[in-house]
Order: C-alpha cells, then sequence, then structure tokens
C-alpha cells in the first residue's frame, strides 16, 4: 500500500534477507537477554514486594528504551518524507516523455533514500532488541532479586518447574513425574530448558527463571523481521513486535512456552493466507511455526491450525476456484505434522500400542474468564482502543488478502471460545480461556496496522489540499510522540498488572531453601536435608520412586513420584485414578497391617513401587494412636465442573508398617522420611 508521496515497502526484506534478520535477531535477542539477566543476578536490590526501588528502576528502563525507539521511528520516517519529496520535486522539473507504445506520461523514479550508514546500523540494532529490552525492563528488573520467576512454585508452576528439572538430566523424552513413561505434555521448550541448564551448570529449577525470559526475548524479537518482511516497513514491523510482547507479559508471560507461541500467531495467519494463495516460502515458515508449536504447546496449535484449515476452504471455493489452496494445505499440514512426531510419536505409540490409560483431565478447568465471549475493544483501556481500531480496519479491508486472513483467523479463534463453552455439555472443555490471549494479539496487531495506514493515507484523503509536507512531518512526529507516551503508560503498569506473581516469586521458598525477600522459609527449607537423607541410603534420584504430595520436594528435586499431585498434570499412561485408588488401599490397609504384609503389599502393585515415602508427622507417636494421628499426605481427586476443580483428601499411614527391617525412618522438620533399604526384599 502507499500515497503519492510516501511508500509503505520501503524496507522489505529479501528472502535471504529475512532469513539473515531471522537469525540475527533470535540469536541477538537471546544473547541480549542472557546478558541482562547475568547483569542483574550480581545485584543485591531489595525484594519488589518490600521496596518500590526496583520498580522505579523498571519504569526508567522503560521509558529510556522507548525515547531510543520512538526517536529512530521518527528519524527513519522523516528520511522517507524527504526522499518522497526529492522525488516529487524531480516528477515536476521534468516534462512528459512518450514511452515506448507511444504514450506520453510519467516514468516514476524510485524512492532514493539517503541515509548515514551509522544510523542505519543503530536504528536495525534497537528495533531487532528492542522487544528484548522491554522484557528485561518489565519483567526481568523486577525478578532481579529472586531466583524463582514468575508466580514462583504456586499450583502450576510447581509442575512446570518439575519438568524443567526432570530434562535438566536426561536428553530422553521422559514424563514429568512417572518413571519410564514418555512425556504426555510437549517437551520442546523444557528439553532446551534443560540444555541451558547443563551448559550453566544450574539445577533446572533455577534455570526456569533465566530461560523463560531468554525464550520469551527470542520469540518477541524475531516478530521483527517477520513483520517487516510482510508489512515492508521496519517501524510498522518495530510497532507490532512491541505491542504483541507488552500484550503477553501481561496476559502469558507466566507460562511461557505457552507464551513463545502465541507471539507468532498473527503472523501465522497471514502467512498461512500467503502460503495457500501460492507462496511456498511463505508456506515453508507456516509449516515450521506450526511443527515447532505443536512440539511447545498445543492448544495453540489445535487453534491456528483450525484456522489455516478454514483459509484454505475459503480460499479454495470463494476466492482461487481451485483446488490447489487444499493441495498446499495437505503439503503444509504434512510438515509440520513430521516435526511434532519427534516430540509425539513416544506417546502417541504407547497409546495406540494398548497400554493402560485414563484420558487426559487437562481440560476440565473452567474459570470465569472461560464463561465469557472476550470483547477486549470495548475495554477502557489503551489496549481496548488498539484493538477497537484494529476491529473497524479488519471490516473496512476485508477484500484485502492479509485482512482477510486475520479476519478468518479471529472468527476462528471466537469459534474455538464458543465451542469451549458448549463442550462443557459433554463434561469437559476446550480451554477456551486461553484464546482470549490469541483474539487481544490479533485484533492489537490489526490495531497498529491501521495507524501505520492512517499515517501515510487517512490524512491525505481527508486533506488532500491543505497537507503538505510540513504538515506531514509534524503528523508523523505527534503519533509517534502520541504512540510512545501511551507504550509508556500501558508498559509501565506491566509489573502492576503482575504484581501478584512477582510477589509470589519472592515469598515462595527456592531450592536452596530461602526465601528472596529474606522473611523466615517455610517447610521447603528442609528439602536439602530430605534429599541428603534418602541419597545416604544409596537411592539416586534418577533410580528412585516417592510417594508423597511435597510437589515442591519433587519440583527442585529430580526424584520420580509415584503418583502426580492432580490429574490436570498427570500423565494419561500413568493411570491417575487407579494409582489414587491403590494409594487409598495402602493408607486404609496399613493400620490392619504388619510392616511386612505392607511391604508384600507394596510390591503387589502394577507399578513400581515407591522406594520413599514423604509424609507429615512425628516419629513419636503413640502405640494406641488414632487413625488421624498417623503419617499424612493427600491424594488429589478431580471435581470438575466445580471451581476450583480439585479436592485433596486427607490420607493416613500407620507408622508401625515402617519399623520392619525393610525401612529406615527418619524426623527431618515436620517430615518423616521413611526410606526403603536398598535390595529389601
Amino acid at each position: 500500500m502507499s500515497t503519492a508521496t510516501e511508500e509503505y515497502t520501503t524496507d522489505r526484506l529479501s528472502r535471504r534477507g529475512v532469513l539473515t534478520g531471522l537469525l540475527a535477531a533470535g540469536v541477538g535477542g537471546g544473547v541480549f537477554t542472557f546478558a541482562a539477566w547475568f547483569i542483574l543476578r550480581m545485584t543485591s536490590w531489595p525484594a519488589f514486594n518490600t521496596s518500590n526501588m526496583t520498580y522505579a528502576l523498571s519504569t526508567a528502563a522503560t521509558l529510556l528504551l522507548l525515547a531510543v525507539v520512538g526517536t529512530l521511528v521518527v528519524l527513519w520516517a522523516l528520511d522517507e518524507q524527504r526522499a518522497a519529496r526529492r522525488r516529487e520535486a524531480e516528477l515536476e522539473s521534468h516534462e512528459p516523455e512518450p514511452g515506448p507504445d507511444g504514450n506520453v506520461g510519467r516514468t516514476v523514479p524510485d524512492l532514493v533514500l539517503h541515509r548515514p550508514r551509522w544510523r542505519v546500523w543503530l536504528t536495525y540494532l534497537v528495533s531487532y532488541l528492542s522487544p528484548a529490552a522491554l522484557i528485561v525492563s518489565t519483567t526481568a528488573i523486577p525478578l532481579s532479586s529472586t531466583r524463582l520467576y514468575l508466580d514462583g512454585i504456586h499450583i502450576d508452576q510447581g509442575f512446570r518447574t518439575q519438568f524443567l528439572t526432570r530434562m535438566a538430566t536426561t536428553l530422553a523424552n521422559q514424563d514429568m513425574n512417572y518413571i519410564d513413561l514418555p512425556t504426555y505434555y510437549p517437551l520442546g521448550w523444557f528439553w532446551l530448558g534443560g540444555r541451558m541448564a547443563n551448559l550453566l551448570g544450574m539445577p533446572g529449577w533455577e534455570v526456569y527463571q533465566p530461560w523463560a525470559l531468554v525464550s520469551l526475548g527470542v520469540a518477541a524479537c524475531l516478530l521483527v523481521p517477520v513483520w517487516q518482511r510482510i508489512t515492508g516497513s521496519l517501524p510498522v514491523a518495530v510497532g507490532i513486535a512491541l505491542v504483541s510482547t507488552a500484550v503477553m507479559l501481561v496476559m502469558a508471560s507466566e507460562e511461557p512456552y505457552g507464551a513463545v507461541a502465541a507471539l507468532g500467531v498473527p503472523a501465522a495467519t497471514v502467512l498461512a493466507g500467503r502460503a495457500l494463495r501460492g507462496s511456498w516460502f511463505a508456506l515453508v515458515g507456516t509449516a515450521l511455526f506450526l511443527g515447532v508449536s505443536a512440539s511447545f504447546y498445543t492448544l495453540y496449535t489445535a487453534v491456528v491450525a483450525l484456522s489455516v484449515v478454514a483459509l484454505g476452504t475459503v480460499f479454495a471455493i470463494l476466492v482461487l476456484r481451485s483446488w490447489a489452496p487444499i493441495i498446499r494445505l495437505v503439503v503444509l499440514g504434512s510438515i509440520s505434522l513430521s516435526i511434532a512426531a519427534l516430540v509425539w510419536t513416544p506417546y502417541l505409540w504407547l497409546t495406540v500400542t494398548g497400554h493402560p490409560t485414563d484420558g487426559s483431565t487437562a481440560p476440565h478447568y473452567l474459570p470465569v474468564e472461560g464463561a465469557q465471549i472476550p470483547a477486549p475493544f470495548l475495554s477502557l483501556s489503551l489496549v481496548g482502543v488498539l484493538c477497537l481500531i484494529g476491529l473497524v480496519w479488519l471490516v473496512l479491508r476485508f477484500s484485502t488478502n492479509d485482512a482477510r486472513s486475520m479476519t478468518i483467523g479471529l472468527i476462528g479463534f471466537y469459534l474455538w471460545s464458543l465451542a469451549s463453552m458448549i463442550a462443557t455439555l459433554a463434561g469437559t472443555t476446550l480451554l477456551g480461556f486461553r484464546v482470549d490471549t490469541l483474539i487481544v494479539l490479533q485484533l492489537s496487531t490489526a490495531g497498529v496496522l491501521a495507524l501505520a495506514e492512517l499515517r501515510l493515507s487517512g490524512l491525505d484523503v481527508l486533506y488532500p489540499d491543505r497537507l503538505r509536507a510540513r504538515g506531514r512531518r509534524y503528523v508523523t512526529i505527534i503519533m509517534v510522540l502520541i504512540l510512545t507516551a501511551a507504550g509508556l503508560h500501558y508498559a509501565q503498569q506491566i509489573p502492576v498488572q503482575n504484581q501478584r506473581a512477582i510477589d509470589r516469586a519472592h515469598s515462595d521458598t527456592d531450592g536452596y531453601g530461602e526465601r528472596a525477600d529474606r522473611y523466615a522459609a517455610d517447610a521447603g527449607r528442609y528439602y536439602a536435608q530430605i534429599d541428603e537423607e534418602i541419597r545416604s541410603h544409596g537411592h539416586e534420584p534418577l533410580d528412585t520412586v516417592v510417594l508423597t504430595d511435597e510437589i515442591n520436594f519433587l519440583a527442585y528435586n529430580p526424584y520420580f513420584g509415584f503418583q502426580a499431585f492432580t490429574s490436570h498434570y498427570a500423565n494419561p499412561l500413568g493411570e491417575f485414578r487407579a494409582r489414587n485408588d491403590t494409594i487409598l488401599r495402602w493408607a486404609e490397609s496399613s493400620w490392619a497391617s504388619s510392616a511386612e504384609e505392607f511391604t508384600a503389599t507394596l510390591d503387589d502393585a502394577p507399578w513400581r513401587s515407591p522406594d520413599v515415602f514423604l509424609l507429615r508427622g512425628t516419629l513419636d507417636v503413640s502405640e494406641d494412636a488414632a487413625p488421624n494421628a498417623g503419617w499424612k499426605s493427600h491424594i488429589a481427586e478431580d471435581i470438575y465442573p466445580n471451581n476450583p476443580n480439585v479436592r485433596y483428601r486427607s490420607i493416613y499411614f500407620d507408622p508401625d508398617v515402617f519399623t520392619g527391617e525393610d525401612w529406615e525412618t527418619t524426623q527431618i522438620g515436620p517430615f518423616v522420611v521413611a526410606t526403603r533399604v536398598k535390595g529389601a526384599s
């Protein structure tokens, strides 16, 4: 798209250029984020939940970032305006000449830009790294005084940390909890994080924060060359990347492996449309995105795949009236599925070959957000206004291919959200509340495209005779100033929006038994002693099964769990319900069994029996103690469609069954560690 004066596509990257840009942005974004994290790690600033110091530093860094980006973008746009004026002057100074066909007309010269080489390099450097810098200023700085990531070790973050701790100990496709099973949850992000942990010599739980920041920085920076290729404008690409990054940090940053996939979804819908219309370069790009996304986060992959199928159908039937889009759709799907198979094959193989399975309860979650249709364009906020502008633009530009692709994608996201609500009738959901992030990203991206088009053509249409060169220059400067100020206002609220998650990162006890806010640690401070006790009996973590409800112990130490803490994160091949029944039977029968009978019962289980019981209680229990005075644990039960969707049942083991020669028991803090003697029958 263009006007008579400026062009929208002066920065379009060639195919080689976009590949080089992706490499530079990915490597540069990762190195920059890691370097910033490493420097911040050496500071001794107060905790975010006890002082506003890091918040102030976060705001200052964000202001400097946006000021530098805004200045360079203004200069970049003004260069194009000056070049456009020179071209207009050149056109006016030459008489029209006959063309090759004999018709009289003007040959329009190319738009020649004169920029200092140092400023070109500086603009590209800042533009390509600015999304990572935003992540550092709004998230890394507030987290600089803790080793934990957003939400600390609370609930879902505990399972994610357990998975990363597992992947730091193996190169294999291994379930986070159950021994001898492949993973059910995609391991792509966690496997790469495990390699980072190995490279840095850090435990998996501790690498969670730097790996989350680095992976988000890489994904966010990749948006710049991708959107520069799509739009042909570096300023527009930077605008989309920064807006998308800010939205992601507010809506999805606590789940980094999903956030890195979500960031690319708007671009994927555009590229998918181009792929299905005949661009093989776009087809390969879309297939790679879907394949990698399926290895990171299946939900967003499924939503985008639905949109791609819809795109193929629309273009085949209504637009091109050809089977070609369907053929390209098959090719695209084959490539992406081949990539995803690298992660999914072990699990699928066991499933189709008859391994017992419970079925997944992961979708059994329905918060209030999942019972509402998201309408971000009606929100009284900056992002709400941007989404409204984007919605209007999608409607007005629906006749153009890229806008049509984005609109079909947006419709697909809304249909998924609606289908998730209807699926409650079948006793499940499609986790539709997660799609809210995709909807906001899609609409806000369209909003940036709308504002870019408005600057180039809208004002000239409204004021064709009044808006001269100086006026266009002022409009550009004013728009960038307003957008920069609006961006600062939104971005400086990111730490506030994530305050609860940041506070938990400082108040939870980490794997070293410390709290970042310097308050007294909870029972997690005993985990190191428990680990030492288990090892002292010859049980190494990578070949030891522990029965416990202390998910944080398993998150920080790579022992295998006999049971996952909830069914929602449990591998269906682990037979969660059957294991629950078995644990309950063990607890109940322990009060009527001898130590030998109890041990024999453990060995009769169809799974590898526990080597260690980590329970709450005390060794000083009287002989006539009631069952509720035994050693305590919990089992979790899925009670969907209730919200909360989990109910915990207390269970008690009779201490006497651990007094035989097969067991060694030790009191550590509030815990009793019952360790099976190595080699005992």
